[in-house]
């Protein structure tokens, strides 16, 4: 059965307390560790309210202590497991050089495109027809991916932009579904959306400086 207060307040106890000592958490409730001994032994800044919240929250929620031993240690496992699987690369754009083997940004870009077999989600301050890019938004709406692309608008952009709205360079890719930020003109009326990322499955991260365009600056690519 489901304790979601429990389960919120043991993941923000791991997350406050760090994986290792999240580790010794498990360890003292399995011990049957009362909140005062958990308290004086888990010492870490900011990490005694969310300890003692976890406390309150298996009390209120009637969590033995073994089960709530059990879910911490294996939310600290899937933790680790998920830490341990994230990669980080760097790409770059020029000037090339045989010292350090940089992987090109706008292949990167095709790449992460290539490898979304459901869904991508792009976003980008400029952007220009580009044919590598569109060739391969093109082959992965034809494989059926759900592509979601955010751009900035010549107004939004409030003169920086010159030349065609940003939209146009994907006007030739089939189903392909466009967005720009609806911003709050009166609140912030110098604010741009000025991300430049791409998204496949929710799984793979490209972030960095580069604009949709033909012109690729500096970009780093974080990969799990």
């Amino acid at each position: 059965m489901s304790r979601s207060e429990f389960e919120a307040a043991a993941e923000a106890a791991v997350a406050a307390l760090g994986l290792s000592r999240g580790k010794d958490l498990a360890g003292l409730l399995a011990r049957r560790g009362s909140k005062e001994r958990a308290l004086a032994e888990l010492t870490a800044p900011g990490a005694d309210a969310a300890v003692a919240e976890l406390y309150d929250a298996m009390a209120s929620e009637s969590v033995p202590l073994a089960e709530a031993a059990a879910y911490v240690r294996g939310y600290v496992a899937a933790m680790r497991h998920a830490r341990d699987r994230v990669r980080v690369r760097t790409v770059w754009t020029g000037p090339s050089t045989p010292a350090v083997p940089f992987r090109a940004t706008a292949q990167v870009m095709v790449d992460v495109i290539d490898e979304a077999p459901n869904e991508l989600l792009a976003m980008t301050y400029a952007a220009r027809p580009y044919s590598a890019l569109t060739r391969a938004l093109t082959a992965a709406a034809e494989r059926g991916v759900k592509i979601h692309i955010v751009v900035e608008t010549l107004a939004g952009a409030r003169g920086l932009l010159k030349g065609r709205e940003p939209a146009e360079a994907f006007a030739f890719v089939p189903g392909l579904h466009l967005w720009h930020w609806a911003r709050n003109t009166a609140d912030h009326p110098h604010s741009r959306q000025h991300t430049k990322l791409a998204v496949a499955d929710r799984r793979t991260l490209f972030l960095g400086s580069a604009n949709l365009t033909e012109l690729f600056p500096v970009t780093v690519g974080y990969r799990p």
